[in-house]
């Protein structure tokens, strides 16, 4: 079976390939003979009924420098001309990001796109996790300055992130006797119209931050993020260091929890985030790490993904 495919994603030139999930993907993609289409998420068009980008044909190769080949730009009919439309621009999840999940809505009679836009739209990474509050960390979220001072007070030392932040961005861990709080609440109310998120301080991120795949709503494989020295934050993204992993038994507790409605909602790739058993984010717009979980596990996880999404496309 071979399946046209255009991939919604972020420019090809400026992409690392060495860690690249969506490069992964379309490398496996390649290989079982489907064709690769590349457009930017900005470029959609709607008009009557018809939703189109300028895309060019692109073939890939893991060549630093020389890691893509692309014919003229020439415009495509995502309902027509295209078979399954992978959805992999990067965050920030805002507004533009979140019409162009109401655009490829449009052509889901027709199209399969991944992962589901319709179920990434109702799944806000921080806060569709709170329908998992078992497993989480002791979590608040407000815009009070007087909730962050008590709930600080209570836990003694938190940490405090935006709701719609990406890739370990403005992420402060706030200690016990931290004047800092108020300065960042109002910084945060300032720069975001949304309320923020405050977590209970987990000690144990010093041994890692586990991202954790699922395909289809499976259990993939997973990669340990160790922070630098100094540093809360483990995202491979801001200098985190990956190292081997195995899941553990409430590793898989969370995955058997949430799998079987992660595969209902269509959200085919996800990346779920773990520190010392507490689960703390579930991403499902454009996640990372099967690179770094292949590459120490030895395991093929893009084509685990192909295999979920031409059945799924096969049962359409």
């Amino acid at each position: 079976m071979s399946l046209r495919v255009a991939v919604q994603m972020d420019p090809l030139e400026k992409i690392n390939i060495a860690g690249d999930s969506t490069f992964a993907l379309m490398l496996s993609a390649q290989a079982r003979g489907h064709k690769l289409f590349h457009y930017a998420a900005g470029d959609l068009t709607y008009r009557d009924g018809r939703l189109t980008a300028p895309a060019r044909a692109v073939t890939v190769q893991r060549v630093v420098g020389d890691h893509f080949r692309a014919e003229e730009v020439r415009t495509i009919d995502l309902g027509d001309d295209i078979d399954v439309v992978l959805m992999r621009q990067d965050p920030p999840f805002d507004l533009a990001y979140i019409t162009a999940t109401h655009l490829l809505e449009r052509i889901q009679h027709q199209t399969l796109v991944v992962n589901d836009p319709a179920a990434v739209r109702n799944a806000p990474e921080k806060l569709f996790v709170l329908d998992y509050a078992e497993f989480m960390p002791p979590t608040l979220i407000t815009r009070r300055l007087e909730e962050a001072r008590a709930f600080h007070a209570e836990h003694g030392e938190v940490v405090i992130k935006p709701l719609y932040g990406n890739a370990g961005s403005a992420v402060f861990h706030v200690a016990r006797n931290d004047a800092n709080l108020a300065a960042l609440t109002e910084l945060f109310g300032q720069v975001w119209r949304e309320p923020f998120m405050v977590q209970a301080f987990l000690p144990d991120v010093s041994k890692g931050d586990k991202r954790i795949v699922l395909v289809d709503g499976k259990p993939a494989g997973g990669v340990n993020r160790l922070p630098k020295p100094g540093e809360i934050r483990s995202n491979l993204a801001v200098g985190g260091k990956g190292a081997a992993t195995e899941l553990t038994e409430r590793e898989l507790e969370i995955c058997a929890k949430l799998g079987p409605e992660l595969a209902k909602r269509g959200l085919v790739f996800v990346g779920i985030d773990v520190i010392a058993g507490y689960l703390t984010e579930i991403n499902v717009t454009s996640p990372t790490g099967i690179v770094a979980i292949d590459a120490y596990n030895g395991t093929d996880t893009p084509a685990l993904i192909w295999n979920a999404i031409e059945a799924r496309f096969q049962a359409m």
